[in-house]
């Protein structure tokens, strides 16, 4: 965020405010006050400034690649597990095509949710607190799922309620939502 703008506006003020021709002794004192206090308020406008840029640049971006094999084995969002904070973005890449998707299965009260269309990126603003359980639709009975902690996991009892009884669809990678879970603290 450029702050010029408002350092160009604080040094007309003080011009217009110390213009010494003809002033008396009094009269300069006042407009050295006068100085005192626009500096004073310029000098707040800027902090002000420069804490609206800094929080803005506090939130992170996590990459969660969906593929069809990777380190966790076949059909995987990598990594499985994120530790994240409210206002962070998760972004969904679909690496490797093989008609991925990724859908929330269980999120925390006031949580998005998404279900995005195959073999496309997706993005998601974590906005509250809690674990956020997430699948491939297409590749669920494999064991595509992941989890996402924002924060203190607030709902931890309810998402491992959650994650059990999606993962009583799985045919294959059964412990995956159990081994993601378990990462959460």
């Amino acid at each position: 965020m450029s702050v010029e703008p408002e350092v160009e506006l604080i040094a007309e003020l003080i011009k217009e405010v110390t213009m010494e021709n003809g002033m008396t002794n009094n009269t300069r004192n006042k407009a050295a006050l006068g100085r005192k206090a626009i500096l004073g308020a310029g000098a707040a406008v800027l902090a002000a400034a420069a804490s609206f840029g800094t929080s803005q640049a506090t939130a992170a971006e996590h990459v969660v690649q969906m593929l069809n094999q990777g380190p966790g084995g076949a059909m995987v969002f990598e990594p499985s597990y994120i530790k994240a904070d409210v206002g962070d973005t998760v972004v969904f890449q679909p690496t490797q095509r093989g008609g991925h998707n990724s859908k929330s299965a269980y999120v925390p009260e006031g949580g998005p949710t998404w279900d995005s269309a195959p073999d496309t990126e997706t993005r998601v603003e974590l906005t509250a607190e809690g674990v956020y359980v997430y699948i491939c639709k297409p590749h669920l009975v494999m064991g595509m799922a992941g989890v996402i902690q924002v924060g203190d996991a607030t709902n931890l009892d309810a998402a491992k309620a959650a994650a059990e009884q999606t993962a009583g669809g799985f045919v294959m990678n059964k412990d995956r939502l159990t081994t993601a879970l378990a990462q959460v603290q």
